[in-house]
């Protein structure tokens, strides 16, 4: 139901709305939205629903200004879920969805982009630990004992592909999917993994805001995952569970999996030589 164009107006202007070059069209829909679900418009976190607005729009200023204020707040709810750096994943992936624009059209101003960033992060965890408790082999209590000795079959047992197994395809996937990106982005890569430089340190490097460092990264990140995915599909045969199996055994073990003796041969860098590269 479209709102009033006065109220419209007041709460655009309360928002502040025109810093972050949010059209009233985009703003009007936006409240829509959040009328939609039972929110009182005058209790919104109305600059935070500008911003995401923006950020939405793919406006470079307010994503700058938004990874500023919220990168360092997603890590730490991250570290305060996991202390091993495990959610540390998911808080990147979170920010993979947000650069693609399809998770800021969630958020509603009923709380503070923070808030909900760490609700959001929250509930991927829960589903994480969920899924990974359902994947856990239990014993049937009416079964034969001697069955409990024998070990769990393989979610991929049309492959039986045990863990040194899954790291050699990774390995050679990764380094596939490495040779086929671009040279900037496995610079970008080398600068943050293998030499272990913070983003504001790569971004320097590379002519780069640290916030437009952190989005290509996490670019990169998405891009590797569905090419090694494609290889093990295509040239392994493998199904969805098998490279779900593959890729988990891996991330809890790498085993022989090195990435930065993938991506030693970009070193050493020249700054110059980053910088015309394209």
């Amino acid at each position: 139901m479209p709102i009033d164009a006065k109220l419209v107006d007041r709460l655009y202007r309360r928002a502040n709305a025109d810093r972050w070059r949010v059209s009233r069209e985009r703003f009007a829909e936006a409240l829509e939205r959040a009328a939609e679900r039972g929110a009182d418009l005058s209790a919104l976190h109305l600059d935070d629903l500008a911003l995401a607005c923006a950020c939405a729009a793919g406006d470079e200023e307010a994503w700058e200004y938004f990874v500023g204020e919220h990168r360092a707040v997603l890590y730490r709810a991250a570290d305060a879920l996991d202390a091993s750096g495990g959610a540390r994943e998911l808080a990147d992936s979170i920010y993979g969805e947000l650069f693609e624009r399809s998770l800021f059209r969630y958020f509603h101003g009923r709380s503070s982009l923070a808030t909900w960033l760490r609700a959001v992060l929250a509930q991927r965890h829960v589903d994480r630990v969920r899924v990974q408790r359902r994947m856990e082999t239990l014993p049937d209590e009416e079964s034969d004992p001697r069955d409990r000795l024998q070990p769990a079959q393989s979610i991929s047992d049309e492959h039986d592909i045990d863990g040194r197994q899954s790291s050699k395809l990774v390995q050679a996937a990764l380094a596939r999917a490495l040779a086929n990106l671009p040279p900037r982005d496995r610079l970008r890569l080398a600068c943050y993994y293998a030499q272990q430089l913070t983003l504001a340190e790569t971004g320097k490097l590379l002519g780069e805001h640290e916030a437009t460092c952190s989005r290509h990264l996490a670019k990169t990140r998405k891009a590797l995952r569905t090419e090694i995915e494609r290889l093990l599909r295509n040239q392994h045969g493998l199904s969805g569970a098998a490279i779900a199996e593959c890729v988990a055994s891996v991330s809890d073990d790498p085993g022989e999996l090195d990435l930065a003796k993938l991506l030693c041969k970009e070193l050493p860098l020249d700054r110059s030589t980053v910088r015309g590269t394209t």
